[in-house]
């Protein structure tokens, strides 16, 4: 049974309302000529809400077209650490066979740094 802090917890997190230890940081990068998000917004961004105490990523959205896109983006990333580049490059190239899977990973680097540099990881 789950105590009242974590069903609460559970539910601001269900409803995008985020705990005043988090932040956003976004990434950004450059994506192919010929992709359609190049097209529609020149650049290819991925937002991310971080917990700045442990570096764990609650939310993840990206520039996209497709929204399945979107979605399958967000669950890549949801519930991984932002430090933890290993894994989440592995995740990114056996799992997104996307047209801007370059730019995916150029994005989350990008963030990743500016994460590093605000919190000296």
């Amino acid at each position: 049974m789950s105590s009242l802090a974590e069903d609460v917890g559970e539910f601001l997190e269900l409803n995008a309302v985020y705990h005043q230890e988090t932040v956003y940081v976004i990434g950004e990068a450059k994506s192919p000529s010929s992709n359609p998000i190049t097209k529609q917004f020149e650049t290819f961004f991925v937002g991310f809400v971080i917990d700045k105490t442990n570096g764990r990523i609650i939310d993840a959205e990206c520039t996209a077209i497709i929204d399945l896109t979107k979605k399958f983006v967000q669950s890549l990333f949801v519930d991984q650490y932002i430090t933890d580049s290993e894994r989440i490059h592995e995740i990114i190239t056996n799992r997104y066979l996307g047209s801007s899977q370059k730019a995916l990973l150029v994005a989350y680097r990008h963030a990743l740094k500016k994460f590093e540099e605000t919190f000296n990881e």
